[in-house]
């Protein structure tokens, strides 16, 4: 279920942002953002912290601290309630769009009386924000753009934000007397970034077990539906799950056919139909007689098509089934391919945890290097220097090995200025191992523009990563305005490889853009852009991503021994 820390992050944030809406104190703003990403990303249960306890989270102070005991044993803050009621409930509304900041939300309530989204297509198609200051066409374009995501996610759900609630469903069924299997099924297995509802299998001889279980969790708000083969509850955080039992011996043919996606399954019954055979959830069956030829697992299921086993990830109907056929499906990348991660972050600049967490940390997860890169001092609010990065660069030499033997990369996520500018000169960059450059400023510019700027940047011989290439965050922003296919051409050409950002909110490149990326001959790097100790674990979603994307170890740089990567590096500051 989710997190203490997850509910109070979500809670500060909101403070922040309401904080702004009302002209409240920017610093102070900033502040209860800080707080609460840094609750965010603190390992330790902060229900079970008191007072002095959480002061000692880095950006919690004596008032953040109170605030968070307040709401955990009241489950309401009175300042966050009292400063709620001073914001108008279609502001909180507008707010909710993708791309409309807190301040332009107000000013259209103040000024045209908007107070819904409905309201705001409507005024942006009668042209009636033509007249507000800083409300020019631009302006106009990124609102229906955002409103437009907003209506097209709908009650989807992020992918990590599923994953939880999922896994620790499935465990407690799995636990259960009589349990044969248990699996989440759907796009969830698929790894789509985001999920409409939660699909469970549970095999089992009997079902009614299972379905009361699910309907007594702690967790369930609301029993939808009981029924002998399928129940539907709501969770106390708004998610639908969907439980389906199936008897034993047909728990292949469920699990592939609940998995999806319909335009797979549709292809694979039409197989099916081809050599007289019927697919269906509970098996594969020969029409004339009904007698079922495979149903116990996915493997003989696919098998009996004449496919090998396709990976969840990849049933898409994006050519799947051709390269199945012709045997020529790829072997893609798992996570126990990656041998280190090429984009973290300290508290030096905007991370949560010192150097020696983060080494340590990543240490555990068996990588073979890792690669250090805070920001550049081009993001101001960073406050990075040339004597900061460099005294970090002589902890990182001093902590070289010392890990589980894991190599240490000294590196930077530099910020790709508005004309393709990055934030030091040549001569200083030639001193890092790695470099990651990223667009965070200016993401308004035409799409000419943008595109120079990119190319530029991964034309840089210093160069060695573009990070999370389009900026988009799911579901709030969209990606920047560029020619990717010249970005792309570019990236395979320069020996620039393309990130696959892991973070859930991210996952940029997009699983469409990687298929075409590397479509070009462009290399990749699945990294977590972790700026804490438990980011480093979103590995999974990047993985999932680039499975999507077919990628396989060959196309990710850091699946590659430490040698080859070096190589790689050395070869893209030569061009």
């Amino acid at each position: 279920m989710a997190r203490p820390n997850d509910e109070v992050e979500t809670l500060l944030q909101e403070y922040a942002d309401l904080i702004a809406i009302t002209g409240g104190d920017a610093f102070k703003a900033r502040a209860y953002e800080k707080a609460a990403r840094a609750i965010g990303g603190h390992p330790a249960d902060v229900s079970r912290l008191d007072a002095e306890g959480l002061r000692e989270i880095p950006g919690v102070g004596r008032s953040i601290a109170d605030k968070v005991l307040e709401y955990l044993s009241t489950g309401r803050v009175a300042a966050v309630e009292e400063t709620r009621a001073q914001i108008p409930a279609g502001v909180r509304e507008l707010i909710a769009i993708p791309t409309l900041g807190p301040k332009k939300a107000m000013t259209l309530y103040q000024r045209l009386h908007i107070s819904s989204v409905d309201e705001l297509a409507e005024a942006v198609k009668e042209e009636r924000l033509a007249d507000l200051k800083g409300f020019g066409r631009k302006t106009e374009e990124n609102i229906l753009h955002g409103i437009a995501l907003m209506r097209q996610a709908g009650g989807r759900i992020p992918l990590d934000v599923a994953t939880g609630p999922a896994e620790d469903i499935v465990a407690e069924l799995s636990s259960m007397t009589g349990c044969r299997r248990c699996a989440y099924a759907g796009s969830l297995r698929r790894m789509k970034e985001t999920v409409g509802d939660i699909d469970l299998l549970v095999a089992a001889e009997e079902s009614e077990r299972f379905m009361t279980a699910l309907s007594e969790l702690p967790s369930t708000a609301e029993v939808v539906a009981h029924g002998e083969k399928k129940t539907t509850i709501r969770t106390l955080k708004g998610l639908q799950v969907d439980l389906r039992v199936l008897p034993p011996d047909s728990w292949g043919a469920g699990l592939q056919y609940f998995t999806g996606s319909k335009a797979h399954n549709v292809r694979t019954r039409t197989i099916a139909v081809r050599q007289g055979l019927k697919l269906s959830e509970y098996g594969l069956s020969e029409v004339e007689s009904g007698r079922t030829v495979a149903s116990r697992t996915e493997e003989e299921v696919y098998a009996r098509l004449g496919l090998p086993w396709i990976p969840p990830t990849l049933r898409e109907d994006r050519g799947e089934i051709e390269a199945g056929l012709r045997g020529e499906l790829p072997e893609v990348i798992t996570e126990g391919d990656v041998r280190g991660d090429l984009h973290t972050h300290t508290d030096l600049t905007d991370g949560l945890a010192p150097l020696e967490e983060m080494v340590t940390a990543a240490a555990g997860r068996g990588y073979a290097y890792y690669a250090v890169t805070d920001h550049a001092p081009n993001l101001y609010m960073q406050r990075m220097t040339e004597e900061k990065i460099l005294a970090q660069r002589e902890q990182v030499r001093a902590m070289d090995g010392r890990h589980r033997r894991m190599r240490l990369l000294h590196g930077v996520e530099l910020n790709i200025g508005p004309d393709g500018e990055l934030d030091w000169p040549d001569d200083f960059l030639a001193g890092f191992d790695i470099c990651v450059a990223s667009v965070h400023s200016h993401t308004a510019l035409d799409r000419a523009a943008m595109t120079r700027r990119l190319l530029r940047a991964c034309e840089n011989p210093h160069v060695n990563v573009i990070g999370h290439p389009t900026t988009r965050l799911i579901g709030k922003r969209p990606g920047i305005d560029v020619d990717l296919d010249e970005v792309f051409a570019a990236c395979a050409r320069s020996g620039t490889a393309l990130e696959v950002n892991s973070q859930p909110d991210r996952l940029d490149l997009c699983d469409e853009d990687i298929l075409r990326a590397k479509e070009y001959g462009a290399k990749f790097a699945v990294n977590t852009d972790a700026h804490s100790v438990l980011q480093l674990a979103n590995l999974r979603y990047g993985v999932g991503t680039a499975q999507r994307g077919w990628l396989t170890s060959e196309d990710v740089i850091n699946t590659w021994p430490l040698r080859r990567l070096r190589r790689f590096l050395r070869k893209s500051r030569t061009g």
